[in-house]
């Protein structure tokens, strides 16, 4: 449920600017016939699969376009996580279909977790789209699209509990050569009740570690110096020799037998070792499965970046229970305890939290922000609960905190992050920081900016620096959101 972390480190989601973050796909010109489109929406996840798309329309005859216009095939990838999200899609789909009134042979589809949400929907009922397909079906694209060219129904919102597009290389759209994602998993097991990915996105399965190894090897040998390895649960990856058959493992255990197993502790070893000057992050941790074995896997490794994202949704016990989060406000603070303790207080924490879930009084707010308080996050991505249909919550609870009530809080919420934000940036001031330099500042050609360990935005002069360099900074200024300073020898 994360969003890419850019300039801005926070983020109330119910903003213009949280759910509606796009990436559209680059001008490429290799002389193949036709030409495809695509625009995403939501999380890292899904501009991951987006990556994915293109190289499997790549391989069957199409160059890319930053110019939807002068496409043969538009594609939406996109999100579900709140109506929000889903009615800027509609408005984008409109805005396409106002285009193919005078480009008919244009084919419009839409991919990702509202395709699977709303599945024939789109095609029968609203027809608006040609092509509507889930995250397990990417492989089906080019085939579905030239049904959809004879007027057939294409359609493919299949859920697999197998497939994880490991012997796929993805393009890398509108990269700045530097960082990269790559995806370690599909799914989710956990039925957070406010939550619809495990109804997107399918079951929980793991990706082959020595694949996953092989793409942080190519991404290096072609000047990438920075992998984040995706999951909706990190920390739960599990693979086996055995083609990761989850029943064959529970009997070898139940027998006694020994089994080799690769967790994520194991896999973050195994990307780290590819290379000291790669640097390794991940994203998202869920706070009951985060072990010390990770946390003392991040400690041996210089290059694996001091930041965990350990979303707590709320810092209320009966709460998280409506939630299903399956941990209370003390084993969450037991984890950060862990964290301080083996990482150091250096080591960045971030979080998701839900302003007005079911039922949630006001003293149960006020744990949220003791639980920031307590915490110091450095950055946060905060929004109000919103019923999503089919998701437990909807089915089990009222959405009966006003709307009023909900967004006061939120901006509590807010206001707490902004002040911890910058307390914690100021305990950067005077300090030097390697930083990995990603590009040029959005503010000034003047200046580059990067991210230190801890995930944190680091501006400075840009000097005889390029792109791609690690360099030490000075910061000897900050705000909320952002570390300024010097590069030092």
């Amino acid at each position: 449920m994360s969003n890419i972390i850019q300039d801005i480190d926070i983020i109330d989601r119910n903003s213009e600017s949280a759910m509606e973050t796009v990436k559209t796909s680059k001008e490429e010109n290799t002389g193949k016939t036709k030409k495809l489109y695509i625009e995403s929406y939501g999380c890292q996840m899904n501009f991951a699969d987006s990556e994915i798309v293109t190289s499997i329309m790549k391989e069957n005859g199409y160059d890319t376009t930053s110019d939807f216009e002068s496409a043969d095939v538009v594609f939406l990838n996109t999100c579900s996580i709140r109506e929000k999200a889903e009615q800027t899609v509609r408005n984008r789909l409109n805005h396409f279909n106002a285009v193919k009134k005078t480009k008919p042979e244009m084919t419009i589809g839409v991919l990702g977790c509202m395709a699977e949400r709303l599945k024939e929907k789109l095609l029968e009922e609203e027809k608006i789209v040609d092509v509507v397909v889930g995250p397990d079906a990417y492989r089906d694209l080019p085939k579905l699209v030239e049904s959809a060219e004879d007027g057939l129904k294409a359609v493919n919102t299949f859920l697999s509990r197998e497939e994880t597009y490991a012997d796929i290389s993805p393009v890398r759209l509108n990269s700045n050569g530097v960082t990269a994602f790559i995806s370690i998993m599909r799914g989710c097991d956990n039925m957070c009740s406010f939550c619809v990915v495990p109804f997107t996105r399918g079951r929980e399965r793991s990706r082959d570690p020595f694949s996953i190894v092989k793409e942080a090897q190519d991404l290096f040998d072609n000047g990438y110096k920075e992998v984040t390895l995706l999951g909706q649960n990190v920390d739960s990856y599990k693979w086996s020799a055995d083609e990761n058959n989850k029943a064959w493992l529970e009997r070898k255990e139940k027998k006694g037998e020994e089994v080799e197993v690769i967790n994520f502790a194991n896999l973050l070893e195994m990307v780290a070792n590819v290379s000291p000057e790669l640097r390794v992050r991940f994203s998202t941790s869920h706070p009951k499965d985060i072990t010390d074995e990770v946390l003392h896997t991040m400690k041996k490794y210089e290059n694996i970046c001091k930041y965990i994202h350990l979303p707590a949704q709320s810092g209320n016990s009966r709460v998280l229970d409506l939630m299903n989060r399956t941990y209370t406000r003390e084993w969450y603070i037991n984890r950060v305890d862990a964290i301080r303790e083996i990482l150091g207080e250096e080591c960045g924490i971030s979080s998701d939290m839900i302003a007005g879930f079911c039922t949630e009084t006001e003293e149960e707010h006020q744990e949220t922000l003791t639980l920031m308080d307590y915490v110091k996050y450095d950055f946060s991505y905060m929004f109000f609960y919103s019923e999503r249909p089919g998701t437990l919550a909807a089915k089990k609870y009222a959405d009966d905190i006003p709307l009023d009530v909900k967004k006061r809080r939120l901006q509590e919420i807010i206001n707490k992050q902004q002040i911890i934000s910058l307390e914690r940036n100021k305990l950067d001031l005077g300090k030097v920081h390697k930083v990995l330099i990603e590009g040029t500042s959005k503010r000034s050609e003047e200046q580059l900016q990067g991210r230190n360990t801890a995930n944190k935005v680091v501006i400075f002069p840009r000097g005889n620096h390029q792109k791609g360099d690690y360099v030490n900074v000075l910061v000897n200024d900050c705000t909320a959101a952002t570390l300024f300073g010097e590069v030092v020898d």
